[in-house]
């Protein structure tokens, strides 16, 4: 048995989940709702406050989408309850970001700004100049403009400066040793 699909999903007060046909699932909680088609093949059962996830057989493809589809559940139900945030760190001189209502712009070396819009989805956070926080209900649309954020002006080995994850580390590379040729 696949270790995180036998794992129960507990559902905390105020959320609600509702499966309809097809495996469409609905979690509504004090965050938003969030909806979701999951493998028809798997079958949900929800037991009070409790729901589990079993599969049809032991095929391949059966074992690795039971682990997936509980997973997905998961994250559903902790995004609507708690919420998820990934917080980026600007390391460098002259970076910054700022905030202007629902619009973060971006000051990256670039000889242009670089602009992010909030969404229904997808809020931001600008807590200081160097360091801005991505916050939502749905985990893959937060990690995903993190990701995007980050692209645009990645870490670089030598100096560290660029966009980087605050709990990320930066491998650090030696710099040119050869003095003047002979």
């Amino acid at each position: 048995m696949s270790r995180i699909g036998r794992m129960p999903v507990e559902i905390p007060a105020g959320v609600t989940v509702t499966v309809a046909a097809g495996n469409v699932v609905t979690v509504a909680g004090p965050l938003g709702t969030l909806t979701e088609t999951l493998c028809p093949r798997m079958t949900l059962k929800q037991e009070g406050n409790v729901i589990t996830v079993e599969r049809p057989s032991d095929e391949k493809e059966d074992r690795s989408l039971h682990g997936l589809t509980r997973a997905l559940l998961n994250n559903m139900v902790v995004g609507v309850s708690q919420g998820y945030k990934k917080q980026l760190d600007i390391v460098g001189v002259g970076y910054r970001v700022i905030q202007q209502g629902k619009t973060i712009t971006f000051n990256l070396g670039h000889s242009h700004t670089i602009s992010f819009t909030e969404t229904d989805l997808i809020k931001f956070e600008v807590p200081n100049p160097n360091t801005v926080i991505v916050k939502g209900i749905n985990k893959q649309e937060v990690g995903q403009m993190a990701a995007v954020i980050r692209s645009k002006r990645p870490p670089e080995p030598y100096h560290g400066k660029g966009v980087k994850y605050s709990d990320e580390h930066i491998r650090r590379k030696a710099g040119k040793t050869g003095g003047k040729g002979k």
